[in-house]
């Protein structure tokens, strides 16, 4: 009969070594960020704190194996990791995107804007961890819809200004009309004067009283533009603010959608661009560690 005691023994044994090498394995994790870090090796970094993520993009691997227990250590220093990680990455964006103007508003934390010209629009934050944008999603589908329209040589308000140009002019009319529709009232108000004073056979008071309610009808209809009238000037100025706002914006798209063709030739490559970013600056990385080492 075995010995329970022994068994036990064994199996303790062989439990202490698995948690012995955990540590171990968690150690060296550590310990090669560590020397990363101060080695300022930046791809090594990156490789450390997001395995899958690397090899998927940058080894593309067909058989990628993850190490999210080691890189859970370091998730309550992302926001350092970030703030060492960005001091090169941002250098590289700047050459990439000459358009983008980074702004930290917190430890490795960055937002962006486009452009340096006056009414700059606020286009998104930066991912240092994962090399990536996150663009504010209505600011992005009005750039992508500005570049949609060029076929049809379109702004993306053309439009909405049109239609409000439309209307400013209706209300024009109305205010140009005023002189007229006065005439009109004072020639209804005389005719349903008359008509209240005219004396009428039995057998025509229901056509004359008729009449007298068309001819009211029609002030009534009269009076009410009037009063469309009186709000006219007030709204043909908020609809002249309003276009002024949409052309502006279509200014800054118009801007926007130059800087990048002169960088990428079309809203294609860009996209495309981005798609490639964190391998594109790993690639980098790689690239200028090797000079650097050459140098040396």
């Amino acid at each position: 009969m075995a010995n329970t005691n022994e068994f036990v023994l064994s199996d303790h044994g062989e439990a202490t070594a698995a948690v012995i090498q955990a540590v171990v394995n968690k150690s060296r994790y550590l310990q090669t960020l560590h020397e990363a870090l101060e080695d300022q090796d930046d791809r090594l970094v990156y490789q450390l704190i997001n395995s899958e993520k690397y090899a998927r993009e940058v080894q593309q691997a067909r058989h990628i194996s993850a190490d999210p227990g080691n890189e859970s250590l370091v998730e309550d220093l992302h926001d350092q990791l970030s703030a060492f990680l960005s001091q090169k990455l941002i250098i590289f964006l700047r050459n990439r995107y000459p358009f983008f103007y980074f702004e930290e508003i917190g430890e490795g934390q960055y937002q962006f804007y486009f452009g340096n010209w006056w009414g700059r629009r606020l286009f998104g934050t930066l991912d240092v961890l994962n090399v990536s944008f996150d663009f504010d999603e209505v600011e992005y589908q009005k750039l992508a819809r500005t570049f949609a329209l060029e076929t049809q040589q379109k702004r993306l308000n053309s439009d909405q200004i049109e239609q409000i140009s439309l209307e400013n002019d209706k209300l024009q009319e109305l205010i140009d009309s005023q002189e007229e529709r006065d005439n009109q009232k004072a020639e209804l108000r005389s005719q349903i004067k008359q008509i209240s004073q005219e004396k009428v056979m039995p057998w025509e008071a229901n056509r004359k009283k008729k009449e007298k309610q068309a001819l009211i009808d029609k002030l009534t209809e009269l009076t009410e533009i009037d009063e469309s009238s009186n709000n006219a000037f007030q709204q043909i100025r908020q609809n002249e603010n309003r276009i002024l706002e949409l052309s502006k914006e279509d200014t800054l798209l118009s801007y926007e959608k130059q800087s990048i063709i002169a960088k990428f030739g079309s809203f294609e490559n860009f996209e495309a661009q981005n798609n490639v970013l964190y391998r594109d600056y790993i690639a980098n990385l790689i690239a200028t560690r090797g000079r650097v080492s050459a140098d040396e």
